[in-house]
């Protein structure tokens, strides 16, 4: 329970703490905090591993009159998961946010937003009341535009304003959601929804919710957003953009269909969300397929990725009888998460290194990289095995369990997306790989330092001991999980 209290109070101490301190102190500090942080994660994941789920009760009065948080399987690999990207996006800030490289507005700026979107980001995690995600959401909204914007140039303000839009009409949507489910029930905690009476509202607050987490989480057709975001950040801040601002809207939408209204989903509604998640995987592939940039082709691969997400909504049901696949469904479309957190940051760490080494991360110009930054590119191909699902990543445990249990469920459209998604990933990722390979350098590199190197390589392995040893997070992932998460929807 003390690390839950750390892992919530720590980010936002930590962020007014760099308000006041002078500016040679405020790297030392957020390095001191994701530090204190990582170790916090690791001690309530060992609680958790040991006891069970950790359940916190603020003021010691329970729901509906208090307010309820819970870390559960799901909720403490989420944790770790951000905070090790998070400890990893710090120590790459130590070289790529100086002031004397990006200004000090930015590199004041950044430490700030950053120890935000964390504590914002762990508050998600393990609440259990609408209202306090609505809360959460917003506050990682808020962050996470303004890492967009940290530059200031016109570019990344158009971005960032383009990404505000569609966060507030979200924000919105969500809202209108959770006023309905309160006129209709007077509760908002999850546990305490999961046992009403059903009311005629249910179907459209659920339906405005989703619709407002969708356009927070970049799904087809609401990613307009997110390319051009990842085009004008600091490879620091998408790294955090991309790994893990997305994961918290969806993890909203796992707790609302099958924690707190598993009810209400029906055939039609689950296949809605498959459809726009098949689609964005074979759209954002093929958009990453054409573009000439290493930072696009992560970002579209991120649509991509995030599409293969919601196939877990018809996999795990909707019909409303026991699904034996289920489990294995709703187990890979966590482990993606997870993989795709972790391969996707080192993959923006990494194509921040390029563009210092070269000033470009066009492809032209990063040809023949192999030969002066080795571990760069390394962490690059381990993060791209990683993306395109190929063993023994976790990325290919997740596609896995998904792919079994589309075969199971005889859903093979989902199966030939599954496939077409990591054929063209392979294919999208070939090209920079290609590039960086070749025998002749464009461009005479600067000099990268190796501790820098080696962060994004620690990321990238990081994803594929997670497919090497599978076992652990695996039964993490089942402490705490939700029946309809085992039958079905």
């Amino acid at each position: 329970m003390t690390s839950l209290v750390v892992l919530l109070t720590l980010p936002l101490v930590a962020a007014l703490a760099v308000l006041a301190l002078p500016e040679r102190r405020r790297e030392p500090l957020g390095l001191l905090t994701v530090a204190i942080g990582l170790v916090a994660a690791l001690t309530l994941a060992a609680s958790v591993w040991r006891s069970g789920p950790v359940l916190l009760t603020l003021g010691g009065w329970t729901p509906p009159l208090g307010i309820a948080l819970r870390a559960d399987g799901l909720a403490v690999a989420l944790i770790l998961m951000s905070a090790l990207v998070m400890s990893a996006v710090a120590l790459a800030a130590r070289f790529e946010m100086r002031a004397t490289r990006v200004g000090p507005r930015a590199a004041f700026g950044f430490w700030v937003l950053m120890a935000l979107l964390w504590g914002a980001l762990n508050a998600v995690y393990v609440s259990r009341d609408l209202f306090n995600l609505y809360v959460g959401i917003e506050l990682l909204s808020l962050a996470a535009v303004a890492l967009v914007a940290l530059s200031g140039t016109a570019k990344a303000l158009a971005a960032a304003l383009r990404y505000m839009i569609f966060a507030l009409v979200g924000s919105v949507l969500y809202l209108a959601g959770v006023v309905l489910t309160y006129a209709a029930h007077g509760v908002l905690d999850i546990g305490l929804l999961a046992a009403r009476m059903p009311a005629e509202s249910d179907a459209l607050a659920l339906g405005l919710m989703t619709a407002g987490l969708l356009a927070k989480t970049a799904l087809f057709p609401f990613h307009v957003w997110l390319p051009t975001a990842h085009a004008a950040a600091p490879a620091p801040a998408s790294a955090l953009l991309s790994a893990l601002v997305p994961k918290a809207s969806f993890l909203i939408l796992i707790r609302l269909w099958f924690e707190a209204m598993p009810d209400l989903a029906s055939s039609a509604a689950v296949m809605m969300l498959a459809v726009l998640g098949s689609i964005a995987v074979i759209w954002g592939g093929v958009l990453a397929l054409v573009q000439s940039r290493l930072k696009l082709i992560v970002a579209y691969s991120t649509v991509a990725q995030l599409g293969y997400l919601f196939l877990i909504f018809p996999l795990a049901g909707g019909g409303g009888s026991v699904q034996p696949w289920s489990a294995g469904a709703w187990t890979g479309a966590m482990f993606l998460a997870l993989s795709h957190g972790l391969a996707k940051a080192a993959m923006f760490l990494a194509a921040g290194i390029c563009i210092a080494a070269v000033g470009s991360d066009r492809l032209g110009d990063l040809r023949g990289l192999v030969r002066h930054l080795p571990m760069t590119v390394a962490a690059l191909a381990l993060a791209a095995i990683t993306l395109a699902g190929l063993p023994p990543s976790g990325g290919f445990t997740a596609k896995y369990l998904l792919m079994t249990s589309a075969l199971a469920a005889g859903q093979w459209p989902l199966a030939l997306v599954l496939v077409g998604g990591g054929l063209l990933a392979a294919a999208y990722l070939y090209r920079p790989m290609a590039a960086l390979f070749a025998r002749e350098a464009r461009i005479a590199p600067r000099p990268v330092p190796r501790i820098w190197q080696a962060v994004p390589l620690t990321l990238a392995a990081s994803a594929i001991l997670l497919g090497l040893f599978s076992a652990t997070p695996f039964d993490l992932l089942q402490i705490g999980r939700p029946e309809p998460a085992e039958e079905g929807l």
